[in-house]
This record gives structure tokens, C-alpha cells and sequence, in this order.
């Protein structure tokens, strides 16, 4: 396995403290490493050191010659001015992007609803953060560093991402170094895991899961050998008073297999003893939405219709959460959940008994307590908040709460405006649950949070009996907190069984190949679609109308499934050449043969696909 780069000795501190001490690691060929820690702790620093993009102050990065680095950064941004296309294939000839079929997944993917020819000025936070990863996947990298790449995207996109990362490079090839707070899309990508924290980095073996069992073997191993240190101390400490010279052992620890770790463990919540609370708090009925639709004013004229025929009884104690693209109505339905949203047609049934709060994305509930110091908004609430039932009943003070989420008691004399941004989230939380809601509504929850931090503000919500509703692009988090999931699809609020991957699969049978829709109408020039509203001037008539250009458009669509299978075949033909015994000439020759009549096919395809393309524009 080659060498890409490796990091010798790294020494960084900052006037404040010492962000590395004496770090030593590398990354081969087929890495593929998840980066978490702490928010604060270096993660973001550590890619920029290894990209080059930061000095250490002592040690050194060695690259191996020829090796081509990319980086998406969290401060990466893109000239406003430019247009998205000159921004993601700036100085490509079209012919040769075009006909790239790597190129035309990524536009498909993280493009689909962004404007080919408008300003990257003119687009929204989230599209320009999508416009820079484009830029950077469509290169040809030897070495990929990406800070934070599933920010802005939905579940959708992740699962997208995910799959390009996983087929980007051959088995054995490139290297990938990724820091994110997405747990699921760690365990999907990554084979293994480097912990930054007290000014080193940890390896670990496989992705989040692999890595949370050996974190906590290794947490049970270090509590044991301290207990061990401790007793020991006081037996020599004994003998030292005692005159006798001092003696000393090296202990041994068995190490048991992290299964061994939870097969006691019991599960996560208890549902039973959770709604028998939450009944007993709510009484029968929560919100119910019967027959409900929403309607807003189109710009051009007329209405537009967000919901339609929505009928969710949302039961004591239930936890569900919500999916659907930018724009599909999740917040719409959380309005009508709460009343802060006007119906058009329908009704909204609530319980007498329901307290409703939100965990907004604003952090609204902290613009009064700005200038005030954390313990002042603490003393400010009740004295106590309890968690459980019966034996198991907890009783927490505020203090204990914030200690609970991450607070140190320094913090607490910190003014609420001085608290970073997962600070401030957490803190928001506390204050939400101090107010005793039983329907708590969550939207958008893991934004400026650490893995950490998520794990314990999701155990802090499995002893929480109250109906839960989340709307988030986190996967894991919605598969961790919820026990169903509902998708909101043409306006219609459609349960889902399977979860996650039936919305996954619905997405992509609504669609067709989206993929190949997507770069049909970048390469063909579509300007219904892409066309800059701002820009002046009609779009060219295209040759074909009618069923020609349907049947045009159904052959496009064809060849882009055809290609993609076709690469996977050709990536496969790859991993049998790699595995054949290399002494075996006759063999090798006739898997060559093969893969060379695969990459003829590609050719084949990929020059029809000019031509239909050509057709289509006119």
C-alpha cells in the first residue's frame, strides 16, 4: 500500500493554548478516515495542516512527488460574480464534461436545483457551499480533505455523496480525510477514525460505530488502570512511612471484546413506561390535522399549493421524524402543529392539556439573556428538572443539566453572546426543557454540535416522555431518536415503514435517473431550466419538438443508465485484474480483452450522447 503524505512530529499552539503536541500520523493509498472530537479541538486545524494550508511551528508534512491534493474548507468561497458554470467547469471544453459521465453524476447530485448560467452571488448560502464541492469533486484528485461537505445537503444528497466517495476511486486508491458531525454518513464512508483531543490524534479502527465500542473499551480500560494506580499509590505510600523501600509493578489488563461491553446494556428507551407517562401528562389527544392543505400567493399569480390532504394524528408520547427536500413543506407542517401556520382548507384539533415548544434554528429564546452570564440564566429557571419514573426517577438542578451537556463550571460565568455556537444550542435546549413542554418540536437540532455532544443531548431525550417531533438532514439522529418517519412528497404526508431508505427509494423512482435528467439539461443548453432570471434574452428554439424530442430526451436518459452500469462494470473488471494471479499471462489477456471491449462500449456510448445531445440544442 503506497504512501501519500504523512505528518511528522506536528507542533501548533495558539496564544491561548497548545493545539498540537508532537503528532505523528500518515495516509495511504485506500484510506478512507473520519475525523471527530470536539468542537474547538483542531479537527478543521489538523486538514489544513495536512493540506498545506497551515504552517506548524514545529515538525513538518511530507507529500510524496506528483501527489495532487484538494480541499474543501469550511471558509472556501466562490467569486460572487462568477457564474456557476465558469465556477464548476471553468476552462473545461463542454464537449469534454459533457461526455464525462463522473461529471454529469456530480451536477446531478449537488446541482439539480441550481441555476447552470446565473451568478454565484445570487444564490442562497446553501447552493453556493454546493457550487464550491462540485468544483472540487469534478477535479481529479489523488488526495480529497473535506471539512463539513454534508452541511447544506439533505438526506438525499448525503446518501448521494456518500455513494460517490464510496466509487470515486478504484479499491486501494486515494486517499480521503473527511471531518463531519454525521454519524451515519461516517459509518457509510469511512474504514477508519482519527480522534483529535488534548493536543493529539487517536487512530481507531472502522467507522463511527467501530470507533464509539473502542473508545469505550479504551475508557473502562483507563478508569481500571487508574483505580489500580490509585490503590497501589496508597499501598506504597504505606511502605514509604513504613521506611521500607519503594516497590513498584506494571499491571496487566485483559481486554474483553467490545461486545462483551453491551450484551447487559438494556435498550436505549423503554417505550412502555415512556407513553405511560406521556398519557398520563397529555391525556388522550396531542394535535390531530384532518384533512388539512396549505396555500400560498404565487409571485406570478394565482396560489401555490404546499400541503394537501393532510391527515396525521399525532399520538402521546409518539416520536417521529419528518423528511423531504428544501422546500417541500416541513416547516409549513410544523407550523400547523404549533398554529403559528394559517390553514386553507381542513381543520387543526389540539388537546386541552398540549404545551408546545420548538428547538428553532434562530436560537430566538437567548436574544433576551445576551448579555447575561450562563449562571444568571440558570438561576432564572426552576430549581430542578426530573428525568425517568418510579426507581428510575432522576432529580437534576439546572447545573447538573448544563454539566450533563458539556458546560464546565468555568462557563458559567461566560455572557451568553461569548458562547460559541454549540455552546449556545445547548443552552437553548436547557432552557426549552426547563419550561416542561410534552410536545417538544425539533428543527434542525445538530446544527454546530460534535459527536459528542449529540450523544449526550440524544440521551438526555431517551428519558424525555413527552411527543417528539423532528425535522433534521441527520440520519443517524433521526434513526436514533425516532421510532417512525414520515415523508412529506408532492404535498402529501406519506408514512414510511421502511424508514429512511424507502423515502430513498420513493425519491428515486419519482424521479427516474435523476442524475442523467440533470446533465441532459445542463448539456443541451436547456434554458427553461437553468436560464438566470435576471438574464436578458429568450432561449434558442430546439430542433426536435414534440414526440421527437420525447423520444430523444427517453433515449438521453437510457444511455446515462447504460454508462453508469457500464463504469461499474469496468471498476469491477478492475478488481478482478487486481486479484488474478499475476503470473497467470493467458488469464490476465482474456480479462484485459474484456475490460478493452467495456471501455469501447463507453466510447460508443458516450459519442451517441453528443449527438442526441446536439439534437436536443438545436
Amino acid at each position: 500500500m503506497a504512501h501519500l503524505l504523512g505528518a511528522e512530529r506536528l507542533h501548533l499552539e495558539f496564544p491561548t493554548r497548545t493545539v498540537f503536541d508532537e503528532v505523528t500520523l500518515g495516509l495511504d493509498e485506500g484510506d478512507r478516515v473520519g475525523i471527530v472530537g470536539r468542537n474547538g479541538d483542531g479537527k478543521s486545524t489538523l486538514l489544513k495542516l495536512l493540506a498545506g494550508r497551515l504552517e506548524p511551528d514545529a515538525g513538518r508534512v511530507t507529500v510524496r512527488r506528483g501527489i495532487r491534493i484538494g480541499m474543501l474548507d469550511q471558509a472556501d468561497t466562490v467569486e460572487p460574480s462568477t457564474l456557476v458554470a465558469d465556477a464548476v467547469v471553468g476552462g473545461i471544453e463542454e464537449h469534454v464534461w459533457a461526455g464525462d459521465p463522473k461529471v454529469r453524476d456530480i451536477l446531478g447530485g449537488l446541482l439539480a436545483d441550481v441555476p447552470w448560467q446565473g451568478r454565484v452571488g445570487d444564490l442562497s448560502g446553501g447552493q453556493r457551499r454546493r457550487v464550491g464541492l462540485a468544483a472540487l469533486l469534478v477535479g481529479d484528485w489523488d488526495v480529497l480533505f473535506l471539512d463539513e461537505p454534508t452541511n447544506h445537503l439533505d438526506v438525499e444528497g448525503i446518501a448521494w455523496l456518500a455513494q460517490h466517495l464510496k466509487r470515486r476511486w478504484a479499491q486501494g486508491q486515494g486517499a480521503l480525510a473527511v471531518v463531519t458531525h454525521d454519524r451515519w454518513f461516517l459509518d457509510e464512508v469511512c474504514t477508519d477514525t482519527w480522534e483529535v483531543h488534548d493536543g493529539i490524534v487517536e487512530p481507531f479502527e472502522g467507522g463511527y460505530a467501530a470507533y464509539v465500542l473502542q473508545r469505550v473499551e479504551r475508557d473502562r480500560m483507563a478508569a481500571a488502570s487508574e483505580a489500580k494506580r490509585q490503590n497501589l499509590m496508597r499501598k506504597e505510600l504505606a511502605w514509604l512511612r513504613r521506611g521500607a523501600p519503594a516497590r513498584t509493578s506494571k499491571p496487566k489488563f485483559r481486554i474483553d471484546a467490545a461486545t462483551q461491553l453491551i450484551e447487559n446494556e438494556p435498550p436505549v428507551r423503554d417505550p412502555v413506561e415512556l407513553n405511560r407517562l406521556a398519557v398520563s401528562r397529555l391525556g388522550k389527544d396531542v394535535v390531530d390535522l384532518l384533512g388539512t392543505g396549505v396555500e400560498y400567493p404565487h409571485p406570478e399569480g394565482g396560489t401555490r399549493t404546499v400541503l394537501r390532504d393532510v391527515e396525521w394524528r399525532i399520538a402521546p408520547g409518539e416520536r417521529t421524524g419528518i423528511l423531504g427536500v428544501n422546500g417541500a413543506g416541513k416547516s409549513t407542517l410544523l407550523g400547523l402543529v404549533t398554529g403559528a401556520v394559517k390553514l386553507t382548507s381542513g381543520r387543526v384539533k389540539r388537546g386541552s392539556t398540549v404545551r408546545i415548544a420548538t428547538l428553532s434554528q434562530e436560537l430566538a429564546e437567548l436574544a433576551e439573556w445576551a448579555d447575561e452570564r450562563v449562571s444568571a440564566v440558570v438561576a432564572a429557571q426552576q430549581r430542578s428538572y426530573t428525568i425517568g419514573s418510579g426507581s428510575k426517577a432522576v432529580e437534576l438542578t439546572p447545573g447538573q443539566l448544563l454539566e450533563r451537556l458539556g458546560f464546565s463550571s468555568q462557563q458559567l460565568a461566560t455572557p451568553v453572546k461569548q458562547l460559541s455556537g454549540g455552546q449556545k444550542r445547548r443552552l437553548q435546549l436547557l432552557l426549552i426543557l426547563l419550561q416542561e413542554p410534552n410536545v417538544l418540536i425539533l428543527d434542525e437540532p445538530t446544527n454546530d454540535l460534535d459527536t459528542d455532544m449529540l450523544a449526550a443531548i440524544e440521551d438526555l431525550l431517551d428519558s424525555w416522555p413527552g411527543t417528539l417531533l423532528v425535522v433534521s438532514h441527520d440520519r443517524y439522529l433521526l434513526e436514533r431518536v425516532t421510532d417512525q418517519q414520515y415523508a412529506i412528497l408532492d404535498g402529501h404526508l406519506r408514512h414510511l415503514p421502511g424508514g429512511v431508505d424507502q423515502y430513498l427509494e420513493l425519491r428515486r423512482a419519482g424521479e427516474g435517473s435523476r442524475t442523467g435528467a440533470a446533465a441532459t439539461r445542463r448539456s443541451s443548453g436547456d434554458e427553461r431550466a437553468y436560464r438566470d432570471p435576471g438574464t436578458a434574452g429568450p432561449a434558442a428554439a430546439p430542433a426536435l419538438a414534440g414526440a421527437d424530442r420525447r423520444a430523444a430526451e427517453k433515449e438521453l436518459a437510457a444511455i446515462d443508465r447504460k454508462l453508469e452500469k457500464l463504469q461499474a462494470d469496468i471498476r469491477a473488471q478492475h478488481e478482478k485484474l487486481a486479484r488474478h494471479d499475476q503470473s497467470d499471462y493467458v488469464g490476465l489477456g482474456v480479462l484485459g480483452d474484456e475490460l478493452a471491449g467495456l471501455e469501447a462500449s463507453v466510447a460508443d456510448l458516450e459519442t451517441r450522447w453528443l449527438e442526441v445531445s446536439e439534437l436536443l440544442e438545436g
